[in-house]
């Protein structure tokens, strides 16, 4: 522990700033989460149609995310974070300011909204590229662990303040609609904070940076060119893993325990904060694991008995059992991520860095965009209450098989780093 505080101390001047982004996006990414789907159906809006409103805001922040991410290291990783926080005002005003649903879409589609308390938007991956700039190779799991870490607590205080915010103003007599509504204002507030914060960066964090690679960033597909072929393999893996947890986002998990156990949204704010809390612990203990077995073994080995609890979660017989469940799933889903962060940086030019790292989340985010339209009605049925989580977890333990397989045979092909 002493030397992960001491190397994120060591971080330059932009590389704590970033960290400090990350932690302000994940809180109003987490405040959203909690009573996002609870907001919608007091606007009221079936289950059904939300889950396609969800589908299209994952799809519209593809698209966004595809072609910023893809040409920030050509026009300006800068420029393009400080346009995505744009997008995230525009989407929190649309949200607090209107009852439409037409509009709500819109917004929805156009700017960046986190349904499931997770990163959406091109921030992961331009971020992750300008942190990979900054610092040594060998810094580079641990960084990111870190980074794991604080958005992870990030999320979890978001969850926790918004859901006894929205509890204190329900008490003080305000409809359900006006207290969820207080979020999205929060939300909408933040993206300009964000804004603000991006526009600090240096332009040691820009691919021509002095010390970084001199030659000029290349133009090619989707912003790759040597690495485009393990890319895409990675990307398919990472669609179908984030198809599976598209069934369980926090969104959806929040509305499954207050539906199924009539749990107050105070009482789902904190069993978030305390998930969340795990999660981030989980991911900054991967470094040592993944120093000891390797970065994909890392990945497999932590991730498949946290499907296991996944998928223990609807068969408990009451809400204490199911909420530890659900924690001790969280205490061990993190630790593939800074390792997949950090695979997938390994793995490319520094040119390539933010393309890789967009590509593989936007493969990510294609595959989340359409499991809300299958999770949304099984939730609707107190018979089918379970079903997005043994769907979600029999798929991602598929995921893990598939990712072990096929790139433990790729270290006869001279690709080590990858293999392990």
């Amino acid at each position: 522990m002493f030397d992960a505080l001491t190397l994120l101390r060591s971080l330059p001047a932009d590389g704590r700033l970033l960290i400090g982004t990350r932690i302000t996006r994940l809180f109003a990414y987490g405040a959203l989460s909690v009573v996002l789907v609870l907001y919608l159906v007091q606007l009221g809006m079936a289950l059904p149609a939300i889950g396609v409103l969800l589908c299209l805001t994952l799809v519209g922040d593809t698209l966004v995310s595809l072609w910023i991410t893809t040409s920030a290291d050509r026009i300006g990783r800068r420029s393009m974070l400080i346009l995505g926080a744009i997008l995230m005002l525009i989407a929190g005003i649309a949200f607090a300011v209107t009852r439409n649903p037409a509009i709500l879409l819109i917004a929805a589609i156009v700017g960046v909204i986190s349904p499931s308390g997770n990163e959406v938007g091109p921030f992961l991956a331009v971020e992750q590229a300008s942190l990979s700039h900054i610092i040594d190779d060998d810094q580079r799991t641990g960084v990111f662990a870190w980074y794991n870490l604080v958005g992870s607590f990030a999320t979890a205080f978001g969850a926790l303040c918004a859901g006894w915010l929205t509890q204190a103003l329900l008490r003080h007599g305000c409809d359900a609609a006006v207290s969820y509504r207080a979020v999205a204002i929060a939300y909408a507030a933040i993206g300009l904070i964000l804004a603000f914060l991006f526009a600090r960066l240096s332009p040691n964090v820009e691919v021509n940076a002095s010390g970084g690679d001199s030659e000029p960033p290349k133009r090619a597909w989707l912003g790759l060119h040597g690495s485009r072929s393990v890319i895409l393999r990675l990307s398919g893996l990472f669609s179908l893993d984030a198809f599976a947890g598209g069934f369980v986002i926090q969104s959806f998990i929040a509305y499954w325990f207050h539906a199924r156990y009539g749990v107050s949204p105070g009482v789902i704010g904190s069993i978030m904060f305390g998930a969340n809390l795990l999660a981030g612990i989980s991911a900054l203990s991967a470094v040592a694991i993944a120093e000891r077995i390797g970065l994909v073994n890392t990945m497999v080995y932590t991730h498949i008995p946290s499907n296991i609890l996944l998928i223990l979660v609807p068969l408990m017989p009451n809400l204490p059992l199911a909420i530890c469940m659900l924690l001790l799933r969280f205490s061990i889903s993190q630790m593939d991520v800074p390792a997949r962060q950090s695979l997938t940086m390994a793995l490319v030019r520094p040119d390539e860095r933010s393309a890789a790292a967009g590509v593989t989340g936007t493969a990510r985010t294609v595959g989340a965009a359409i499991s809300p339209l299958i999770a949304g009605p099984p939730l609707a049925h107190a018979t089918l209450f379970g079903l997005p989580f043994f769907i979600a977890g029999g798929l991602k333990i598929v995921y893990d098989l598939l990712l072990y397989k096929g790139f433990q045979s790729s270290q006869h092909h001279g690709k080590k780093d990858i293999a392990l």
